[in-house]
């Protein structure tokens, strides 16, 4: 039997062909029809039948006892369990004693997400957090401010474009992160093929930079100055482009002021990138026929991400180069999530609250992650004492993962859904494991408003039962909502879960098909239905992204803002930052993260095909770097930081600049207590043990992964 379905697990939302006997996968391939993908494929796709046939996998809930032994446990014991006692907990402490953490891959789960709302609004608990603010929140705090809504997230138009400059990303590893754009390598040398340029900013000269017209390395945590520096360019040289922008646009005069004092000659020191370059890199972008300046987990993982991504828009924009093609535009997806948060006043939120601890703010009603631990372990009114994850690693996700394993171990209570038993859910007391991503319908809801074409597929199940007791993400959500809801009693819980009843009644396809008829094709000619996308299992093509400016602006005023107030005024501290020369490690190195291909932040190495081969969690050091520590390739090295130590093989490479040293994400899979038996055989160590809770953008709260001190010596 061959089935067509959509890869969920990056946000390229390939298109597979899968062939399927006896129950069992045999074959794997990319489906040449997808409109989007157009047949590419990426190794992970191949190891979702590991994932779905791995014997680590649990197949039924799972209970801890006070020995620390798991044994298997009903649904019906599981889920009256966790209800009793996170009631028990709010009873007695209060809503915000427990917290919610989520992680990355319900962003790939439109059911899952959808349910997490009703989850949230029973909790009633302002400590909320995700992999947001270890990610992307840069971009949803600039969009939010800037155009009114935090989803309003514009992508390169990288099909159409005749120069692309990335800053601080890699999608040859990432396959385009907020820029849903499948066998991205194909579409950047397309741009090369029609006598267009490439150029990348990084402090590693990846795949991307290799396979671009030119690469120039520029220290972590200073591309807010680089983005001013270009910014200072285009207005002191009047390269600014007029267009429509100008007659639903402010600030302009305001974002002129923030660039003063910002040439490319003062900063280049700071920066690494020589002032000619950046005064060249800031007329090509002026003055190019079509340009899109694209940045990502770099720019928004550092001390001032906010900054940054507030600044490319504004680059975009006042050179011309927004709204219009070829250039970051705004994705029109069949089932506009923006659109339908809107109908319910969610728009996103900035510093409604702040964290107890920390004094960090609040955005779209979370708090930021780096906070997490230390809400755990400082005593008071208000310490989180019990504790929610969905599928999510915080122990290897997150800032200094040693705190937060140790702030996890004293909880009074903690519940997991999640599909192992890993180096975060080994402290759980219960664990409510889901069905399998080939068990459950997959639509990309968030990743359509990404794509750099509009598109809709749905895929249905490729397996209808089940391996084991599991149940959809979906349906345990709302039974712990429903559940939580029931055991607080009074006239609110019963009302609310009576509503949550209802919510699982109707079920996810039916949200989604009213999504559809809702959205920009559900209605006339086209009338896109879930029914129509079942009958299209290669996806439908909607066309490329088209101009939607000013009617899609949510802003209260109806303009977009270039110079939001508390962004100029976060300048000043990017400003002391650098005159202190505080953005620097005085004396020692630099450590940035990195991306593989053949990885999915911590959770795809218990593949054998995916971990096979020469180890990847290694220390990537300059040979001169390495020859002044007396290092040589492959020798055992000790890292540390502020926070902790750890030890791994180097390997000296002059990809490297000079001063920066990369670590991967994800490692570090020899906790006690975790079953993993293939990730295990190959551990590493994890680079969140050396980052830095404190390291981080205080205005956003987004963590500082990029840029941290760290000293590095033979072990």
């Amino acid at each position: 039997m061959r089935r067509s379905l959509t890869c969920s697990l990056c946000e390229a939302l390939c298109g597979l062909e899968v062939e399927v006997d006896g129950g069992a996968v045999t074959s794997v391939r990319g489906d040449a029809e997808d409109p989007l993908s157009r047949g590419h494929i990426c190794p992970k796709a191949v190891a979702l039948t590991d994932l779905h046939d791995d014997p680590d996998r649990l197949k039924g809930p799972m209970r801890r006892d006070a020995q620390g032994q798991w044994s298997p446990v009903s649904w019906g014991e599981a889920l009256g369990e966790v209800s009793r006692r996170l009631a028990q907990v709010q009873a007695e402490h209060g809503r915000d004693a427990v917290g919610l953490y989520v992680g990355n891959p319900m962003a790939h789960n439109f059911s899952g997400a959808l349910a997490l709302q009703a989850l949230k609004q029973a909790l009633g608990s302002r400590n909320l957090t995700s992999a947001t603010s270890a990610d992307q929140l840069p971009h949803m705090f600039a969009a939010l401010l800037m155009f009114g809504h935090q989803l309003a997230l514009p992508v390169p138009d990288v099909d159409r474009t005749d120069l692309m400059i990335i800053v601080g990303a890699n999608p040859a590893a990432s396959n385009g992160s907020l820029m849903t754009a499948p066998g991205i390598m194909k579409r950047l040398a397309a741009i090369r093929s029609r006598g267009g340029e490439v150029i990348v900013l990084d402090p590693r000269r990846t795949r991307t930079a290799e396979a671009a017209d030119a690469h120039y390395f520029i220290r972590p945590g200073t591309d807010a100055l680089f983005l001013l520096a270009m910014l200072h360019v285009i207005f002191e040289e009047g390269l600014t482009r007029p267009g429509l922008w100008q007659g639903y646009s402010k600030g302009l005069s305001a974002l002129k002021g923030a660039a003063l004092g910002f040439s490319p000659e003062a900063v280049a020191a700071a920066v690494g990138v020589e002032a000619e370059v950046t005064r060249g890199l800031a007329r090509k972008m002026a003055r190019a026929r079509s340009a899109a300046l694209y940045g990502r987990f770099g720019i928004c993982t550092q001390r001032f991400g906010g900054l940054c991504a507030w600044l490319i828009n504004a680059i975009n924009v006042v050179t011309g180069h927004f709204d219009r093609p070829g250039g970051l535009m705004f994705a029109r997806p069949a089932a506009d999530l923006a659109d339908l948060a809107s109908l319910v006043g969610q728009r996103g939120s900035y510093d409604r609250w702040r964290s107890r601890v920390s004094n960090l703010p609040e955005f779209s009603g979370e708090l930021p992650v780096s906070a997490l631990a230390e809400e755990m372990l400082t005593p008071g009114p208000g310490q989180l004492r019990a504790l929610i994850t969905v599928a999510g690693n915080p122990a290897l996700s997150t800032p200094n993962g040693a705190q937060l394993d140790r702030a996890m171990a004293s909880l009074d209570f903690m519940v997991a859904v999640d599909l192992y038993l890993n180096e975060t859910t080994r402290h759980a007391h219960i664990i409510l494991p889901p069905v399998s991503p080939l068990e459950r319908d997959h639509y990309g809801l968030i990743f359509h408003a990404l794509a750099v074409r509009n598109t809709a597929r749905f895929s249905p199940p490729l397996f209808d039962s089940p391996v084991g007791d599991v149940r959809p993400d979906w349906s345990i959500i709302l039974d712990m909502a429903r559940g939580l809801l029931k055991a607080r009693g009074g006239i609110e819980g019963h009302l609310g879960a009576l509503a949550v009843g209802a919510m699982a009644r109707v079920g996810p396809r039916r949200w989604l098909d009213a999504a559809l008829r809702v959205g920009p094709y559900g209605i006339g000619a086209q009338g896109l239905t879930l029914d129509r996308l079942l009958e299209a299992p290669h996806g439908i093509d909607l066309g490329p992204l088209t101009p939607a400016l000013p009617e899609r602006l949510q802003s209260p005023d109806g303009l977009l803002d270039l110079a939001p107030d508390v962004l100029v005024a976060d300048v000043e501290r990017l400003r002391e930052a650098w005159t202190s020369g505080s953005l620097a490690p005085a004396g020692g190195l630099a450590l940035i993260g990195r991306r593989d291909l053949r990885s999915l932040n911590s959770w795809m190495h218990n593949s054998d095909r995916l971990v096979r081969g020469q180890p990847r969690c290694t220390l990537l050091i300059h040979p001169d770097d390495a020859g002044a520590r007396g290092i040589a390739d492959g020798q055992r090295v000790s890292i540390t930081s502020r926070t902790g130590a750890v030890e791994v093989d180097a390997a000296l490479d002059a990809a490297m600049m000079p001063g920066v040293v990369s670590l991967p994400h994800g490692w570090g899979h020899d906790r006690p207590g975790a079953a993993l038996s293939v990730a295990a055989r190959r551990p590493g160590a994890s680079v969140n043990d050396l980052t830095d809770e404190i390291h981080l953008d205080t205005l956003t709260g987004t963590a500082g992964f990029s840029g941290v001190p760290v000293e590095v010596a033979p072990a």
